[in-house]
């Protein structure tokens, strides 16, 4: 399970998304330069021709070659959602995974639109599927959030049919969960859905709405408020709520807390934005993106392990020289994964108690407040100084890890 929302800000626009994945698969964040095309690309499940690739950062499980989300040099940022359809992945051969969509649509689209445009062409050409889930060993189909700096689609795919809605300033913004969405809304859509006329046909009945329901009723306010609202650090909260209790504002009170829901079931009680399904499912990486309408240069802010026990680390990924290969361990991952960990034990065995979250929080939120401050100042410096500040980040949060034990 996943969210996503996008702000659409007049100038610019706020991306953001959170991967719910098996809470022991490590996820790490890499950024990777250009690819010159000419040879062959090896995806998950099929070979393809290279044509090429932009630089890039993406978010991706460790043992994948897709991404759950990620963000182009070009300003084009993507992530998907599992979707329940009436095709079964199950029947479905080795194909494309919606992780592998996402990626190519970073690597070769210069626009939300034509992301949109060679993500369906190839899901028509090849398929889609194939196990995208190890632990479960599970196939299955993805809705996709793409945007850029002026609009957003809405991307919802069963097997080789897709439905595909433009989402323009004059909406705001938009959000998406683990649901078909699009009904009759569509902008453009495969033969048979155009036939149909109506996506929610493809949706399956049997499967319950409501966890991603309950998600979306937080998500979406956010995504829609407009631009004086929907604010990096109001997105941070969101991403990090607790069945309607948050923190992350950077200016916030890291003593209000609330640990996760303990009891969850199939209908969705219990159900949060940062996801803690004990031994079943966990968020595993969170990124916030700013896509810049103006030249001013992409930021993005993120995070791995579960939101509430982490921090979003802002960086300026596609200035030379700017990395962070930390982000790109997983022996990184597996030190929030700790503090994650921490905090589930103690909703199970001191109900009422939030001494441990409460910790943790207090040793991130004035660092992740300094870190947002310094990028606020550093943003219209020039490249070499956005570079040099860059350096300076991880000896600081390796001095929280520590501070933590972990």
């Amino acid at each position: 399970m996943c969210d996503a929302l996008c702000s659409l800000q007049g100038t610019g626009a706020l991306f953001a998304k959170s991967s719910d994945r098996p809470p022991s698969e490590a996820q790490v964040v890499e950024r990777r330069g250009p690819r010159a095309g000419g040879s062959v690309l090896r995806t998950q499940y099929l070979t393809l021709e290279d044509v090429g690739a932009a630089a890039l950062l993406g978010s991706r499980p460790t043992w994948t070659w897709g991404f759950e989300h990620g963000v182009n040099e070009h300003g084009v940022a993507i992530g998907n959602e599992q979707i329940w359809t009436v095709d079964d992945p199950r029947d479905a051969p080795s194909a494309l995974t919606g992780l592998d969509l996402v990626r190519l649509g970073l690597e070769r689209a210069d626009r939300a639109e034509s992301a949109v445009d060679l993500m369906t062409s190839l899901l028509e050409s090849h398929g889609q599927g194939g196990i995208a889930d190890r632990d479960e060993h599970k196939a299955y189909f993805s809705s996709f959030l793409v945007a850029d700096a002026g609009e957003a689609w809405v991307l919802e795919t069963s097997a080789r049919s897709w439905a595909a809605r433009r989402v323009g300033v004059e909406e705001h913004g938009v959000s998406l969960s683990n649901r078909i969405c699009l009904s009759t809304d569509w902008t453009r859509a495969s033969n048979d859905v155009a036939a149909a006329g109506d996506f929610d046909r493809w949706r399956l009945a049997s499967s319950p709405t409501e966890h991603a329901d309950k998600r979306l009723a937080v998500t979406r306010p956010c995504a829609t408020s407009g631009p004086e609202d929907a604010r990096p650090a109001a997105i941070a909260g969101v991403l990090r709520d607790h069945d309607g209790v948050s923190w992350g504002r950077p200016d916030g009170d890291p003593a209000v807390v609330a640990l996760p829901p303990a009891v969850v079931d199939r209908r969705g009680s219990g159900v949060s934005v940062c996801m803690h399904l004990t031994d079943v499912q966990a968020t595993t990486a969170s990124m916030i993106v700013s896509l810049p309408g103006d030249g001013a240069p992409i930021r993005v802010w993120c995070l791995l392990g579960s939101p509430c026990v982490a921090i979003f680390v802002p960086w300026f990924p596609f200035d030379d020289g700017a990395d962070l290969p930390q982000l790109a361990s997983a022996t990184t991952w597996h030190r929030f994964r700790r503090l994650r960990d921490r905090v589930e034990h103690e909703r199970a065995t001191g109900p009422g108690s939030t001494e441990v979250l409460a910790a943790v929080r207090g040793v991130w939120a004035p660092l992740e407040r300094e870190l947002w401050d310094e990028a606020d100042a550093i943003a219209t410096a020039d490249p070499p100084a956005r570079t040099a500040w860059t350096a300076t980040l991880w000896p600081r949060i390796e001095t929280a890890l520590l501070r933590l034990g972990v």
